[in-house]
């Protein structure tokens, strides 16, 4: 019986290594949403016709999450594990942000994932299994000058992580974190120079790719990580150590 994994933000990026490393698991049908198709994304698409459906959607309208995911039940089934990996960063001084982009970051980062999650458990609980996982940030715990609303909002999903692995561990459900650091991704390409260079210093291993966070994330959802919730991974080189 295959198992049903949506992943959010799914189309390029950390997303995309997710979908690729989750593919590699024969009984799972991963559910792939995001707002447009790359061409990597596409490409895997064809190969993996029949395990990986592309769904489009901007998590920024909250209002249509509920159906989103009733849709997704109603065709494929109940859920086994959900992955909220979507994320917009929002660089630059709080005080010149506006008050539009501050409010799309935390729809996107923090409340879409709530409302996700809030649907799908339900599905979850007639199973009697599930897993979730967040994608967070070490900036979550470390701080960052100019991400500040960024830091927020990964802050507020390790907090909801933590509290709701209680609600939800008698019913054998995992809620856990992965926290990368930086990783060569769309999200960080505007960094360069020395703010870059100095990035790199921190990170005695080098800085990660996408594909070791994906592979922290494909462990969650296993059945070795049963016994582990409300926690936080920390993929990041060793940059925080």
């Amino acid at each position: 019986m295959m198992k049903n994994v949506i992943v959010t933000g799914a189309t390029r990026g950390l997303g995309l290594a997710i979908c690729a490393r989750l593919l590699a698991v024969p009984d799972y049908r991963i559910i792939a949403i995001g707002r447009s198709p790359s061409e990597e994304f596409s490409a895997l698409c064809v190969e993996h016709a029949e395990n990986l459906i592309f769904r489009p959607y901007d998590l920024a309208d909250l209002a249509g999450i509920a159906a989103l995911v009733q849709s997704i039940t109603r065709e494929f089934g109940p859920l086994y594990a959900l992955v909220n990996n979507a994320a917009v960063g929002l660089d630059g001084l709080l005080a010149t942000q506006h008050a539009s982009e501050i409010s799309r970051a935390l729809r996107v980062n923090l409340e879409s994932p709530i409302l996700l999650t809030k649907y799908a458990c339900r599905t979850m609980l007639t199973r009697g299994e599930g897993r979730i996982v967040n994608v967070s940030s070490i900036i979550a715990s470390t701080g960052f000058n100019g991400l500040s609303v960024y830091a927020a909002s990964k802050a507020g999903l390790e907090g909801f992580t933590r509290s709701l692995s209680r609600e939800l561990g008698r019913a054998k459900i995992t809620v856990n974190c992965v926290a990368p650091g930086y990783m060569e991704t769309d999200m960080t390409a505007g960094l360069q120079g020395e703010k870059l260079n100095s990035i790199r210093r921190r990170a005695p291993l080098g800085l990660p790719r996408p594909a070791d966070v994906a592979g922290a994330v494909a462990y969650l959802l296993s059945s070795e990580a049963s016994m582990a919730t409300g926690t936080v991974i920390t993929v990041d080189g060793g940059s925080t150590a």
